[in-house]
């Protein structure tokens, strides 16, 4: 990848005449612009019919783009299949759990289990890799768009159904072996032969459980499977040139861990609402950091933004002067090498001609955007030492897809949403300036001094064992309510909850109240009273110690809050939803123990975090209030390199601005 910063965006040249694309060019050079996507949703000018493709409009895109010193990012554009293909082919199209077909006139209008679909992707990829394989714009390619986006649960027409059945055969071997998986001696559902497996449909009640999850871990093969089939292609003809598609942050339906280890570098899309800037800034930032994790050995692109407003919300607001750039910052500073938008220019028709763009719709001469987009360009050169440095952190949750969609399947004792409950834990530690990764539980836990597991319902026995290898070895670890529940079937554990982190955690529970909206319960909690709700455990101590009881309900004195140790570490457990204050004095405690701290003390709404490269430290100071504030570096002294100037002891950063300093290596 390119020893800089990349900036620029979606590049949609086929939306306008070529008389467009030279002030473009000129426009681009005018911001800083080095890297543009090109290709997204190109197929029908590439493809205009079945046996009939059109290269030469993209020849001299690439060509201007290159003569100008831009490179190019270019998409494989399979993500929009143009008409005459749905009109030939229907059965390209997804078919929903009901029984409804969607059709064509949006987007990712085809089903990623269609034979068909895939048969001209792939004609239409191997032609764009065997003709720009030596194109020297090319620096990147971008495969497909967003999967799942629009149809996040899948496909039930009949290629879907019997792509389902192959992926169980692989899974499970023998029907006796899927039968004893799902648990289907209940309801009457044993399956005699393989014909009978259908996907779950719309059915008259609770569809069964292990079914349903297997579906969603099918579906996300089934796009990855489409992506690597691209992939493939790319890697015979450019096996030099890196390879990505744009993730979306916390997004359920695909499980982005299992795809990580197939893109060169992680992209994604990133869209917080302005209109609560406190919210946005925490949104955007767990999105990087889970972005980030998933390969913790590279930088990750922003690929997608806002450069003011977007047009999908019931209210779309503008960002106020100075956030985009702000926005843009943050993801550098949480571990990003590339700062993109959606798009370039903004467009003229369409349903998405009210997002805003790079060049906006009024005179680039009058216009507060493209003002803000050429100064931003300006000032990541200044940030050219940055590319490549990394972000090391000591505390990790512990987040998984396959808990995710399991602990939200239906019938279970209360509604948890785990990302959310996930997302209010980062957020505590994310205010006080104290880096987190996102993990899976069964991966190297050695590097971190705290692990917080939140509601992680489905947990198999050797990813429990490793996690209990973290604590005993000498780490700390928060598990909260529902954790540990059912295996990677789906299928409860038995012996008392939650038997396979029972022993590390010093306790079992008996059973669970949870609690409707608006209906709550205090803790007692050293010397202090806190409000709970939504959930809690009624649990039994071996050999943990209480560290807060509940107070009333007909459980009231019974244990909310465990502390145990175990080996050379120790596990704390929370049995319910604390209030705000009561997971302050709770996380407040375990951090203490756990040894972790702050990059840095600093006042309210100021973000720092740190970067590490070979040569040098980089301190990002982001201040998102609307008050100048000053940061005492804490006897650090180095180079603020977007001021180009020295500092030493303490610094003011005025609001929404920013302030990088470059730090001796450690």
């Amino acid at each position: 990848m390119p020893k800089h910063i990349a900036y620029g965006g979606d590049y949609n040249p086929e939306q306008w005449a070529e008389a467009v694309w030279q002030e473009d060019v000129q426009l681009m050079r005018e911001a800083g612009v080095n890297l543009v996507t090109v290709g997204v949703f190109s197929w029908a000018k590439l493809q205009p019919s079945e046996r009939r493709f059109d290269f030469g409009w993209l020849d001299r895109v690439l060509d201007l783009l290159h003569s100008n010193g831009i490179g190019v990012c270019l998409a494989t554009a399979t993500a929009s299949p143009p008409p005459w293909l749905s009109i030939q082919y229907p059965e390209i199209l997804p078919i929903l759990a009901d029984g409804v077909q969607l059709q064509a006139g949006a987007r990712q209008h085809y089903s990623p289990s269609s034979r068909i679909y895939r048969k001209f992707a792939q004609r239409l990829v191997t032609r764009m890799a065997r003709r720009y394989r030596k194109h020297p714009a090319l620096v990147t390619w971008h495969i497909n768009n967003e999967y799942g986006c629009h149809v996040p649960e899948g496909c039930h027409g009949p290629d879907s159904t019997l792509a389902f059945r192959d992926w169980l055969r692989a899974k499970y071997s023998t029907l006796d072996e899927l039968n004893e998986a799902w648990g289907t001696a209940f309801w009457s559902q044993q399956y005699g032969r393989w014909e009978e497996v259908l996907t779950p449909r719309r059915a008259p009640y609770h569809s069964n459980p292990t079914q349903c999850l297997d579906f969603k871990r099918f579906t996300s093969d089934a796009f990855l499977a489409l992506y690597r089939m691209e992939l493939g292609i790319l890697r015979r003809a450019t096996p030099d040139i890196p390879v990505t598609t744009n993730f979306m942050g916390f997004f359920k339906p695909l499980d982005y861990r299992a795809w990580s280890p197939e893109l060169d570098y992680i992209s994604w899309d990133s869209y917080p609402d302005p209109g609560d800037e406190a919210a946005a800034r925490h949104a955007a930032a767990a999105g990087h950091d889970l972005m980030r994790s998933l390969k913790p050995d590279r930088p990750f692109y922003l690929m997608e933004q806002a450069t003011s407003y977007v047009n999908w919300r019931q209210v779309n607001l503008p960002k106020r002067p100075g956030l985009m750039r702000l926005h843009s910052l943050q993801s550098v500073a949480r571990g990003g090498d590339g700062v993109l938008f959606f798009q370039w220019r903004q467009s003229k028709a369409g349903a998405e001609k009210f997002h805003s763009g790079m060049v906006p719709h009024v005179a680039i001469a009058k216009s507060r955007v493209f003002a803000e987009v050429r100064s931003l360009g300006a000032e990541l050169k200044k940030l050219q030492g940055v590319t490549g440095s990394l972000v090391r952190n000591r505390v990790a949750i512990a987040f998984d897809w396959h808990a995710w969609w399991a602990v939200e399947l239906e019938s279970k004792p209360g509604r948890i949403d785990y990302a959310g409950w996930t997302n209010q834990l980062h957020r505590w530690f994310y205010q006080r300036n104290i880096g987190v990764d996102f993990v899976h539980p069964g991966s190297d836990l050695g590097c971190y001094n705290l692990v917080l597991a939140p509601a992680l319902y489905l947990l198999s026995a050797s990813d429990a064992a490793n996690v209990e290898k973290h604590v005993a070895g000498g780490g700390t670890l928060l598990a909260t309510y529902f954790s540990g529940i059912v295996n990677e079937r789906e299928q409860v554990v038995t012996g008392g909850y939650p038997a396979l982190l029972s022993k590390t955690l010093g306790l079992w529970v008996e059973e669970w109240v949870p609690y409707p909206e608006g209906r709550g319960n205090q803790v007692r909690f050293g010397g202090q009273r806190y409000r709970c709700d939504h959930w809690c455990d009624l649990l039994h101590l071996e050999g943990a110690k209480a560290l807060a009881t509940y107070a009333g309900d007909y459980f009231a004195g019974r244990v909310a809050v465990t502390q145990n140790k175990f080996g050379r570490g120790q596990a704390f457990y929370l049995g319910t939803r604390l209030d705000v204050s009561g997971l302050d004095r709770l996380l407040t405690l375990v951090g203490r123990a756990a040894g972790v701290q702050a990059v840095l003390p600093a006042p309210p709404n100021v973000e720092i975090t740190l970067r590490e490269g070979a040569a040098a430290r980089y301190l990002f100071l982001l201040n998102h209030g609307d008050k100048s504030a000053r940061i005492s570096l804490q006897g650090l002294h180095g180079r603020e390199l977007l001021e180009n100037r020295k500092v030493a002891e303490s610094l003011v950063v005025p609001p929404l601005d920013v302030r990088v300093i470059q730090l001796p290596k450690k």
